[in-house]
């Protein structure tokens, strides 16, 4: 099958772009697909880059290298939107290039035949609204403004291309599919969870790197290390993590905060709250079980979060996790079993009872860890690229059928 792959980059170090990139590797190793990647960044991927002519049928991944456009994020995405239509439209025309289907992980172009919808803007935008404009932390006037600005933009995308029932819809957790089905009436969403990779995720991977992890961050012995990974901190729930963080009382917690957001806003909060100095903050990087081996609980009490893919690479490597209802993977989880799941994400209050027994109780750490590597040691991306596979090749053959009727 020849796909055409529309993402404006892939990596690892992003949820949506890790899941990407699983899948197209074994889309092009296990089922002999040969995938056309239209992006404008790639990494941590084996690729081989376009020459401007098409290959006979063989298998691979194929980078088609589309030019960006710096500027404002509204810019980047529209610049995105049209410009991968171009390039895509050229290959067409001037090289005469056919793909089976075109696939997007989210709302990149109008023409998609499979869309995998990993995030959902029509409930990011009521969270803004819903936070008035994010006073929690402090966001400044033009950066409220340009935020509204683009996700009135997403949501009209998202109006026009999930809502039409040509477009086969896919959702990486049993929540996004429910708001789906609230916002477009789309009632035929199937459902393919995220995996994880249990060689790079392990408890013996993490244990095995604890000491050194923790020692480089100078981490005490004694203190419990909370764990927070992600790239949009409001809706991961850090503002509750902060809240909390201040109420432990003599619980000799600290926080590590991994990932790429705009931190002066928290920072104040935290600094407000007297618990700075316990928070250390780093970029997100390709090493991400670093991270992970210098905690001892994973946090992310999320506000919104399709699927939540922290959470289930924490569990694999065998550490107790507190989320939140509100994120996808909570469907696959057994509050008080294999993780502790929060009702309301904002519940500061709950959220350090938590933290607070899990420091006192070293028994209930360790139980709920190994609950949890077992229970994500069924989560694999093979299982999530077989899905995948046969809904590609159903949906393949019932565009096939109505080109011949």
């Amino acid at each position: 099958m020849r796909l055409a792959v529309v993402s404006p980059f892939v990596d690892r170090q992003h949820g949506t772009e890790r899941a990407l990139a699983e899948l197209l590797v074994r889309l092009a190793r296990d089922y002999q697909c040969e995938v056309h990647l239209y992006a404008q960044r790639v990494a941590d991927l084996a690729v081989t880059p376009s020459t401007g002519s098409f290959p006979e049928k063989r298998s691979g991944i194929f980078w088609h290298k589309v030019p960006a456009v710096l500027g404002p994020q509204l810019v980047q995405f529209l610049s995105w939107f049209y410009l991968n239509r171009l390039w895509r439209w050229m290959d067409r025309f001037l090289r005469h290039a056919s793909f089976d289907l075109v696939l997007s992980p989210g709302i990149n172009c109008v023409d998609a035949d499979v869309v995998f919808v990993h995030v959902l803007f029509h409930r990011l935008r009521e969270l803004v609204r819903e936070d008035g404009g994010e006073p929690a932390v402090g966001a400044s006037f033009l950066r409220r403004l340009h935020r509204r600005a683009y996700y009135k933009l997403l949501v009209r995308f998202e109006q026009r291309i999930y809502s039409n029932r040509r477009v086969t819809l896919a959702a990486v957790s049993r929540r996004t599919a429910e708001l789906l089905a609230k916002h477009f009436g789309r009632q035929d969403v199937p459902v393919i969870p995220n995996g994880v990779d249990a060689l790079q995720f392990s408890p013996a991977a993490r244990l095995g790197r604890r000491e050194a992890a923790r020692a480089r961050r100078g981490f005490q012995p004694g203190e419990l290390v909370l764990l927070l990974v992600g790239n949009d901190w409001m809706n991961k729930g850090l503002p509750t993590v902060l809240e909390a963080l201040s109420g432990l009382g003599g619980v000799p917690a600290r926080l590590l905060i991994v990932g790429d957001d705009a931190a002066a806003p928290f920072r104040e909060k935290a600094r407000r709250l007297g618990v700075e100095g316990r928070c250390t903050w780093e970029p997100a990087a390709a090493d991400i079980l670093d991270a992970y081996a210098a905690a001892d609980v994973y946090v992310s009490p999320s506000f919104e979060d399709s699927f939540g893919m922290p959470v289930a690479e924490a569990m694999a490597c065998g550490l107790p996790v507190i989320t939140s209802i509100l994120a996808g993977v909570s469907s696959l989880l057994h509050d008080g079993v294999d993780s502790f799941i929060l009702r309301d994400p904002r519940d500061a209050k709950k959220f350090a009872e938590l933290i607070g027994e899990l420091y006192e109780q070293e028994d209930l750490r360790t139980r709920l860890g190994e609950a949890a590597a077992k229970a994500s040691a069924e989560w694999t991306w093979d299982r999530n690229a077989a899905a995948a596979w046969e809904l590609l090749k159903r949906v393949s053959a019932e565009k096939l059928g109505c080109a011949d009727e």
